[in-house]
């Protein structure tokens, strides 16, 4: 099973504001649903929380130390490790290939150097944000694909949706 990343970060890494995207990109949004389909997401409580609710035909597994902390709808584990243990466990049931990490910020940094696969959609513009994606070494990644798309009536910003490998 790949371990990857799924994300949308500005030029100045900006990936979120006040818990919500900083921005509208359709095209984004279809690739997020038709990627993550049939395999399991990973995401921090705040994440799931920003979402509020279950994204359908996905395994939703949320991240929250709190022990007491209902997910309803989703599977709820306690850590990184764990999340991932349990995504494994379900793509051999299920026979799924990829499990998703789909945010927040300090769960896309836990799981950096763990995973094998990195979508990333490049957003070309700096926007105001209050969350960001940290610093990683890019020349680690191989760039296999990318797709442009520009600015129009359904996207905000002109943007290129990437997938990284990880250089082996």
């Amino acid at each position: 099973m790949n371990l990857s990343l799924i994300c949308a970060m500005s030029e100045n890494r900006v990936i979120g504001r006040n818990s919500a995207l900083p921005w509208h990109l359709s095209g984004d949004l279809k690739y997020f649903r038709r990627t993550t389909m049939g395999n399991s997401i990973i995401m921090g409580r705040n994440t799931w929380e920003s979402i509020g609710r279950v994204l359908p035909g996905r395994t939703n597994i949320v991240i929250s130390r709190n022990t007491a902390y209902k997910a309803e709808g989703a599977k709820l584990v306690h850590s990184l490790e764990d999340a991932i243990k349990l995504a494994e466990s379900i793509a051999v049931i299920d026979g799924s290939t990829e499990a998703f990490i789909i945010g927040g910020a300090s769960l896309y940094n836990s799981a950096l150097p763990l995973a094998n696969r990195f979508h990333l959609t490049r957003v070309h513009g700096e926007v105001d944000g209050d969350t960001y994606l940290g610093e990683f070494d890019e020349s680690q990644w191989q760039e296999i694909s990318r797709d442009e798309y520009h600015k129009d009536e359904s996207n905000d910003f002109d943007y290129s949706i990437c997938l990284l490998e990880r250089r082996q």
